[in-house]
């Protein structure tokens, strides 16, 4: 008792030497580098299939095998960094995204470079979760927004950017070089989690406890379940499309086995004393509601950044570079807003601002929808900016929502959950 009161005591100490914004400063680089590859592939997909003689069609496994492997991870996420410590898996997580990336950039077919690919998901879904949970625990509730307020610039500057830099590397360089320039980022990040992170005492107190009431053991039928499932859900809605959805027996299997698993893996789940995935948290409304908006926020933003750089280059005939310029406006609104949303959610009612966030932000999807091949430049990108304008009011509202009413030892299986929201969506 008295060593473990001395060593979180000293835990104590060493996170409140650290200035928290360093910390939040450190996991939010991470999150940009993890965000920034999963978009910034995309327009390199000719290249790669032209570089690796291969057809564009299995090119596209390049993307397919990363989301697989992310969504796999990110419900099981909070289990693995109370199995070997938040800052440990962290730290393994960034390593392991860097050497894979390296390994990307150097692959001499498409078979090894989705390998790397597969294995810079299991990466890149570790850290989204652990990375929102350090940044709750690291500050205090009357702080929180703004430290989400960062977390979010970097959410949706990475996406907007990854286009035209990737348009620009491959047109410049090699397509090579769009895995070469996550190294450095990584080592960066790396060097700084080291000197500046810690697991705080709750968490540590919680692994404890559950060690020595027995609770921390390896759920080996959840974590089949739930890979199995979202494993199979990620392929039907990546591949389905191209298949011909359920005119095709490959996507009705996958399909069929993702429903039997994840409704299986629910039940047994629900039934555990101490799940992989705290599905029981869902029982909270707030937090329920939050998570719904995270996938609609998911829905909206991560859809339309991907689909509105592929139409202005088949459709308008843009360049990779001019296409991602179009996604810039938003990405400046949301920064420029981030500061002022800080002082709004202090005095404005949550909800008000959520309500009013997606009100905009279906305006701004509505003002989409009606363009034509006559539409120019200045009104496309000024409906990303009113997009920009509404998703600024979502996130972190949505954010101070999901984590006020949990218990501050729920925060660790918490962000698991509400990222895989996001992704899922």
């Amino acid at each position: 008792m008295a060593a473990a009161t001395a060593v979180l005591s000293t835990s104590t100490e060493r996170t409140s030497e650290v200035n928290p914004w360093l910390i939040a400063i450190t996991v939010t680089l991470a999150t940009f580098m993890e965000l920034l590859d999963t978009a910034i592939a995309n327009v390199s997909l000719p290249h790669i299939a032209g570089g690796l003689a291969t057809s564009y069609d299995e090119s596209t496994w390049v993307l397919t095998s990363y989301l697989v492997a992310n969504a796999v991870v990110l419900p099981l996420s909070a289990w693995l960094s109370r199995v070997f410590g938040r800052k440990n898996y962290y730290m393994s997580c960034v390593a392991l995204f860097s050497v894979s990336s390296l390994m990307c950039g150097l692959a001499p077919s498409l078979g090894l470079l989705i390998f790397f690919r597969v294995l810079q998901g299991i990466a890149g879904g570790g850290l989204a979760p652990v990375e929102q949970a350090i940044l709750v625990d690291t500050f205090p509730a009357s702080k929180r927004a703004a430290a989400f307020a960062l977390y979010s610039m970097a959410i949706v500057t990475a996406p907007a950017i990854g286009p035209p830099l990737g348009g620009w590397i491959t047109d410049s360089f090699s397509w090579r070089w769009v895995f070469f320039i996550n190294v450095p980022i990584g080592i960066i990040s790396l060097i700084l989690t080291g000197r500046l992170l810690s697991d705080p005492p709750e968490f540590k107190q919680e692994v404890e406890t559950a060690r020595q009431a027995g609770r921390l053991k390896v759920d080996y039928l959840g974590i089949l379940l739930i890979a199995l499932g979202f494993a199979c859900l990620e392929v039907v809605l990546d591949r389905g499309e191209r298949l011909d959805w359920f005119e095709s027996n490959f996507i009705v299997a996958f399909f069929v086995i993702a429903i039997v698993a994840l409704v299986v893996a629910v039940v047994w789940e629900l039934r555990q004393q101490d799940p992989v995935v705290e599905l029981r948290l869902l029982r909270e409304r707030n937090f329920a509601l939050s998570n719904a908006f995270y996938f609609l926020f998911g829905f909206v933003l991560f859809g339309s950044t991907v689909l509105i750089p592929q139409m202005l280059q088949s459709l308008y005939g843009y360049t990779a570079t001019d296409a991602g310029l179009v996604l810039g406006p938003g990405a400046m609104v949301i920064v420029v807003m981030a500061p002022l949303i800080v002082r709004l959610v202090k005095r404005i009612p949550i909800s008000w601002m959520i309500g009013f966030g997606f009100t905009v932000l279906g305006c701004a999807m509505w003002y989409f929808a009606s363009f034509n091949l006559a539409t120019n430049y200045g009104k496309e990108a000024w409906a990303r900016a009113v997009q920009g304008f509404g998703i600024a009011f979502l996130f972190v509202p949505t954010s101070q929502l999901a984590y006020s009413y949990l218990p501050k030892n729920k925060n660790n299986k918490a962000s698991s959950l509400t990222n895989l929201f996001r992704n899922q969506g």
